[in-house]
């Protein structure tokens, strides 16, 4: 019987599509970033983009890597990154729904997205969206085996301009189905004063427009939260320091009270 060759995305010179830093940190948090870069396979050359659009946050979440990694390192915390650009796949979508490979991204429409076969999409799956979230699983059972605490924290950004309209936000706290480490966090973001913040606007965690939360967080009863910081305040690095100082403070505080009060 002939087995069908399933063609490789990534060629052997390309990063792998899922990075981790601090793999030994001793934290209870479990950072994740699923939109942590812009990179293009070389086998799908621009997707028939100019390379303005691919600087734009329908490519990545703009300044979301840079915090999250200062967080992990300022909470010896493992942190799982994906490096490849959200319109490849998008890795915080199940494969198959209908943002998971984008043929228009916002306004923008993307042709080398068009009329993929399932075959196509498929590739791209087993290349990026897989090793992803293999690795998140592998590391998850891990600290299972071995008692460990988990709370997951999900790091992305938002634009600060969408379709038109500007949002006033500074920072918004995403939860679904399990709020209790999630209100912790909003409630502390709202104590600092300073801030205008969103409780699951401009976005909410679905089954349908989520993946990393849903799947690993809910599913395995973990306390998590996903945290959209508005990405004009992260675009340079003095920006990504402070948002992920206040960010190291305030979870820390977070766990100290959900590990402690009756939540």
């Amino acid at each position: 019987m002939d087995t069908a060759i399933v063609p490789q995305l990534l060629a052997d010179d390309e990063p792998p599509a899922v990075v981790v830093e601090n793999a030994g940190g001793r934290s209870p948090f479990f950072l994740t970033c699923d939109h942590a870069g812009r990179r293009l396979p070389r086998r799908l050359g621009m997707l028939g983009l100019p390379d303005a659009e691919l600087e734009r946050h329908i490519a990545w979440d703009i300044g979301a890597a840079g915090v999250v990694r200062r967080m992990a390192a300022s909470l010896d915390a493992i942190l799982v990154m994906q490096p490849y650009s959200r319109l490849v796949i998008d890795c915080n979508r199940a494969p198959g729904v209908a943002t998971s490979i984008v043929r228009l991204s916002e306004l923008t429409p993307v042709p080398g997205n068009e009329n993929l076969t399932e075959a196509d999409a498929a590739v791209r799956v087993e290349a990026i969206f897989r090793p992803y979230h293999d690795r998140i699983t592998a590391e998850l059972d891990q600290r299972e085996r071995n008692g460990r605490p988990t709370f997951l924290v999900s790091i992305h950004s938002f634009t600060p301009v969408f379709k038109g309209e500007s949002r006033r936000m500074q920072v918004a706290v995403l939860y679904n189905r399990d709020p209790r480490f999630a209100r912790l966090v909003h409630q502390l973001l709202v104590a600092e004063g300073d801030l205008v913040v969103g409780e699951n606007n401009p976005y909410a965690v679905s089954d349908e427009t989520d993946y990393t939360i849903p799947v690993h967080g809910e599913r395995r009863g973990l306390p998590h939260v996903e945290l959209e910081m508005r990405q004009d305040l992260i675009v340079d690095e003095a920006g990504q320091h402070s948002w992920a100082d206040r960010l190291v403070r305030l979870l820390r505080a977070a766990h100290e009270r959900f590990t402690t009060d009756d939540v």
